[in-house]
């Protein structure tokens, strides 16, 4: 048994060093994207880990296990901390007392010998008993407490620290057995199990003697549960060799129990809540749902180590498993913590770059729509501007006709202001004369210049309102850009400018300057003061005012009016139409320096920052699943490829067969791209047509650990692939299903945000009924993370691909060239290509509009979804969606057919 603790630990500590590492790496990496200062300063705390996480890692990246005994017994302690070495170091025997006093026992790797230290690790000066031949064991002179040592207070906290040159010791445990005597009462119990605890990963025994718990036992374990109601404990039976012995001491509980009543400390531990009459299931849960890169907590809960019951020394082996159980649950909640945090950044770099690429794509097409707009907007005023004037010119005779009787009695009823009459309404200086035309002027220019301007907003309000409402969101789109950036005063300037620009360029105001009749009504007045006798004093009376207003009105040329308001109107559009165009300029020039800071920040996301944080998640999740699965054992090799070997499994995780993707990455380029791949596959729900990945495992031992290590990616394992299959010949009915399973594939990835962008006959892998799912994800990525690298197999790749800029279209066009395959039944490369003497001939061929020759199986309908799918313009290709549905119709089509010649 000593032999298989000591491989737990080790294997503890093997594993605890990668997860320490991929801590260091996370902490690293995470402080450079800080400080790269790329990111949203108020964003900067989202790319932190939380302290109480930290705190959860700290156990197990900064302590040692540690087996703490206590129990009911000193005679119990001695047995169980032996039965753990493997060797009687302690002195035991059915002779020991357990009313004697003995010290803490602390052992740890060393040389031979024993000391006595003061829980601050001070070493007393002591003399000791010898403690140097292999075999013997510790001096009981050394470990029990005299009368004489209780008076001295530091002498009585000491430990005794046992060192030994023991392999468990070796492998980094520590033992820990609580002192005896000095626990008499719960208070000092309760004091030294937290003080063992600490600093620690405690591995709780607790060591039972007699039949049933004593009532100071029960007290002390209830005490021990309130400090950590999660702890789990193994309880240990190690009764003296009396002829009361029975066999049933030799028993094991293990979950459900499976003992009656009779079992008093069963049933004890049961009322305790340390046991329970339900089944336990501590095994690791199967990997069921690999849409989940992060476990949640309350799945972590369910395999946390549940306490035991162990009846018998001679079952004490039931302790490794315990012990493994205990270990790896740290492990697990370590690597949870970590994979949670990388998982959750990884998604905020993802959403980052998709809202980065959407700012780059609809900026200029924003700000070409405004331009655009306005442009329209301008021109349609303008136009009806001119073709309005007739109307326009009628409006205003119908204004000055409907208005005339209130103008006069408005007029009649004035009474001027600073001029002097005489009883008769008569001016007692003439020269005030120009008082009382103004003054009547100004009376009647109010009221009819309100009137004409309101009822021209009237005849454009429509035709503005149906420009502006869209304009209006749009620049404030634009607008909202410069909020994060309000030290940079010139682009607040540029920004304003644009936004006073759509308030004032097409307001058509009430005022005297929107419709300017003064000059008319000024030469009007100066006619009818021309036509007054100068020697005579003037009377400015009711009739005369009435007569003056109605010569005024009558007299104004409706024509020259209306001609007068369309020149002002024009002018205006024209000024208000060049200051847009001005401020359009300087809000082009932001945005540009804008998006081209934006694009660098889209590379650094996608080239750097991303795929590092990609390379953590990929760690550790394949820790985590390392802990929870382990290694799955390689069998024959089935396939090779371009970057790796695959293997069949047998099981694993539960799930089976399996095939194992063993891909050794060269360097960190390589590495960044399975660790994408890793992740987007990953991350995907469960779907019929894509080949799930179950798991992942990094072997950091490969090839001696001299070199890189290899990342086995383990999913689920099919019969054939595709190209296979048409090799062997398929029926096309069986084919054509084939093709329908293929585009439901696409169409799911596309649904997902992924492009595959390598859809060709060796990716489609099928099962044994011949239903077919997409496999090798390698290049699949969201179109935001594509940095517009050429990637794919040449036949199959799209003449945009070489641009490198392209959408999820790409599939489309694939599909349509691995859809010839499927309906020709063979895997021969199209005449067509045939003569292409190398990938850069084929590619020059396919950017001119080469494609498969069409053959004389194919009818119309396969012939035209083909041509459809390899168009060469990307927008004119068919959506996934609608290929499923006419594939659809071809297949129930070619049943019917079948089922009409069966008749």
């Amino acid at each position: 048994m000593v032999s298989k603790l000591v491989d737990e630990i080790t294997q503890f500590h093997d594993q605890c060093s990668i997860l320490k590492q991929i801590n260091w790496d996370t902490t690293k990496v995470l402080h450079e994207i800080r400080n790269s200062g790329c990111l949203p300063q108020d964003s900067d705390s989202a790319y932190l880990i939380p302290d109480e996480d930290l705190e959860a890692l700290s156990p197990v990246c900064e302590t040692l296990p540690t087996i703490v005994v206590i129990g009911q017994s000193l005679y119990a302690k001695v047995v169980v901390v032996n039965q753990i070495l493997g060797e009687a170091v302690l002195p035991d025997g059915d002779d020991i007392d357990n009313s004697e006093s003995w010290r803490t026992i602390r052992l740890k790797f060393g040389p031979r010998g024993v000391s006595l230290v003061l829980p601050d690790s001070y070493v007393l000066a002591s003399t000791l008993s010898s403690f140097e031949r292999e075999g013997q064991c510790v001096p009981r002179s050394d470990l029990e407490l005299k009368n004489g040592d209780k008076l001295d207070p530091a002498l009585a906290s000491s430990v005794a620290e046992v060192t030994l040159p023991h392999p468990l010791l070796k492998a980094g445990a520590q033992i820990v057995c609580s002192s005896t005597g000095l626990d008499s009462t719960t208070e000092q119990l309760e004091q030294n199990v937290k003080a063992y605890c600490e600093g620690a990963i405690p591995i709780v025994i607790y060591a039972v003697e007699h039949e049933e718990l004593s009532e100071q036992d029960v007290c002390q374990l209830s005490h021990i549960q309130a400090l950590d109601p999660d702890r789990s404990i193994f309880f240990a039976k190690c009764h003296r060799n009396t002829q009361d012995s029975t066999e049933s001491d030799r028993e094991f509980i293990s979950g459900p129990l499976n003992q009656s009543g009779s079992d008093k400390i069963s049933q004890q531990l049961c009322d305790l809540g340390f046991l329970s009459t339900d089944t336990i299931n501590d095994s690791p849960a199967k990997n069921e749902n690999n849409g989940n890169l992060t476990m949640r907590k309350s799945e972590i809960t369910r395999l946390k180590p549940k306490s035991k019951l162990m009846n018998g020394i001679s079952k004490f082996s039931e302790f490794e498993t315990y012990l493994h159980n205990v270990l790896q649950y740290e492990l697990l909640v370590g690597a949870s913590v970590l994979n949670e945090h990388h998982s959750r950044i990884l998604g905020m770099f993802i959403a980052t770059a998709y809202d980065l690429q959407r700012d780059m794509i609809i900026t200029p097409k924003r700000l070409e729509y405004a331009k655009k707009k306005e442009e329209e907007l301008f021109h349609a005023m303008m136009d009806s501007a001119s073709r309005k004037q007739e109307e326009i010119k009628a409006e205003i005779r119908l204004t000055i006709t409907s208005l005339t009787p209130k103008l006069v009695e408005e007029a009649a009823a004035m009474e001027f202001v600073g001029v002097e009459l005489t009883d008769s309404d008569e001016l007692v200086n003439s020269s005030d004369i120009s008082k009382c035309t103004y003054q009547l002027k100004d009376l009647l220019l109010k009221e009819l210049n309100k009137s004409l301007a309101l009822k021209l907003l009237d005849s454009v309000q429509c035709l503005k309102e149906s420009f502006l409402g869209t304009l209006q969101r749009c620049i404030e789109s634009l607008e909202s850009y410069d909020k994060e950036e309000k030290s940079k005063e010139e682009n607040i300037h540029a920004v304003s400018a644009f936004k006073q620009i759509l308030d004032s360029a097409y307001q058509m105001e009430a005022t005297t300057r929107t419709v300017n009749l003064a000059r008319f009504l000024f030469e009007k007045i100066q006619q009818a003061l021309t036509m007054l006798p100068r020697k005579t004093p003037v009377k400015v009376d009711v009739e005369w005012k009435k007569k003056v207003s109605l010569d005024l009105l009558a007299n104004l040329s409706d024509s020259k009016l209306a001609k007068n308001l369309c020149s002002q109107f024009k002018q205006r559009l024209r000024n208000s139409h060049d200051s847009f165009s001005a401020s359009m300029k300087m809000i082009a020039m932001y945005h540009g320096g804008r998006l081209e800071k934006t694009g660098n920040g889209l590379e650094k996301v996608r080239k750097n920052y991303a795929p590092k944080v990609a390379r953590l998640v990929l760690e550790s999740t394949s820790l985590r699943d390392l802990i929870l699965y382990g290694t799955p054992q390689m069998g024959r090799e089935i396939g090779r490829g371009q970057y790796g070997v695959v293997y069949a499994c047998d099981k694993w995780a539960g799930s089976g067969p399996c095939a194992l993707k063993s891909v050794v990455p060269p360097d960190d380029k390589h590495w960044n791209d399975l660790a994408m791949e890793f992740c987007y596959t990953r991350a995907l729900p469960r779907h019929d047509r894509i080949v799930g990945l179950l798991g992942s495992i990094i072997d950091y031992n490969y090839a001696g650990g001299g070199c890189c290590p290899a990342v086995l990616l383990v999913m689920n394992r099919l019969t054939r692939d595709l190209h296979h299959g048409l090799k062997n010949g398929l029926h096309f009915s069986i084919r054509l299903q084939i093709a329908l399973d293929v585009i439901q594939g696409i169409r799911f990835l596309h649904s997902q945000g992924l492009i595959h962008r390598d859809i060709k006959l060796k990716n489609v892998l099928l099962d044994n009924v011949h239903r077919a799912k997409i496999t090798d994800l390698g290049f699949c990525k969201p179109e935001a993370m594509m940095s517009g690298s050429i990637v794919g197999t040449p036949i199959h790749m799209a003449p945009e691909l070489f641009s490198g800029k392209y959408d999820g279209s790409v599939d489309v066009y694939a599909f349509g060239i691995l859809f010839w395959y499927i309906c020709s039944g063979q895997v021969r490369l199209p005449v067509n290509f045939e003569q292409c003497a190398s990938k850069d001939q084929l590619w020059s061929c396919v950017k001119k509009g080469t494609r498969p020759e069409r053959l004389q199986q194919f009818d119309e309908e396969c012939w035209k979804v083909m041509e459809t799918c390899w168009h060469g313009v990307p927008e004119e290709r068919p959506l996934p969606g609608s290929i499923e549905i006419t594939l659809q119709r071809m297949s129930e089509r070619f049943q019917n057919q079948k089922k009409a010649k069966r008749k």
